[in-house]
């Protein structure tokens, strides 16, 4: 089957790789894409039908998914196009949840990859979840050499931002070890219960994994 050229954006390849993901679990219209693409991925917030449908065109003309029109029902008079998967789009979405280079650790990537981490091998997740952490630790190590480096010519509003960043830095940090640390558990003891519980902080948060990212994002 024919392959089109891959994207030449960024924002671009990641919102196909996100279809695809979302479409692992089956068939969606695409009303229904967007509205999970907009509720769950905070990158996709604000997306418009004119970049949704230019991205499904292409995953079709690629091969990696099918689309079907359905008859117009109820007072409707547009056709309903349902969206799926095909065997090429499964294993091209398995190739790209299997790749764990620097661009899955940048921030938007990193949210929607780890939106999908259940469908991730474990010890790809935890070469991301490292390299993110080393990505934000650098970060925060910026982040403060700039804060000393500065401070006397700051005013109080910019000092307050430099202040939130590295705060927001520390926590997401702080986060990610212990996702860390659970993966590690997880390698070496298996089952069912390994995510049932959160590693242990180094601080005394108890919040959980998932509703530390929540947090994280707000």
């Amino acid at each position: 089957m024919p392959k089109s050229e891959r994207p030449q954006s960024r924002r671009a390849a990641l919102l196909e790789f996100a279809v695809l993901g979302l479409l692992h679990d089956g068939p969606l219209h695409g009303y229904e894409l967007r509205k999970r693409l907009t509720t769950a991925l905070g990158i996709f917030r604000a997306l418009s039908y004119g970049s949704l449908y230019p991205a499904l065109r292409h995953l079709v003309d690629s091969g990696w998914i099918h689309e079907t029109t359905e008859a117009a029902t109820g007072s409707s008079k547009r056709p309903r196009i349902t969206y799926e998967l095909t065997a090429d789009g499964k294993e091209h979405f398995q190739d790209l949840v299997a790749a764990s280079g620097p661009d899955a650790w940048d921030d938007d990537d990193f949210d929607v990859r780890f939106a999908f981490f259940s469908r991730t091998e474990a010890q790809v997740r935890l070469r991301i979840l490292e390299g993110r952490r080393s990505r934000l630790e650098e970060r925060l190590a910026n982040i403060r050499d700039a804060s000393q480096a500065r401070r006397e010519r700051m005013d109080s509003y910019t000092l307050a931002l430099q202040q939130h960043g590295e705060e927001r830095a520390e926590r997401e940090v702080r986060w990610l070890e212990e996702l860390i640390v659970a993966e590690r558990r997880a390698a070496l003891d298996p089952g069912p219960a390994a995510y049932d519980e959160p590693a242990a902080p180094a601080t005394t948060d108890t919040t959980t994994p998932q509703s530390t990212t929540t947090n994280n994002k707000e």
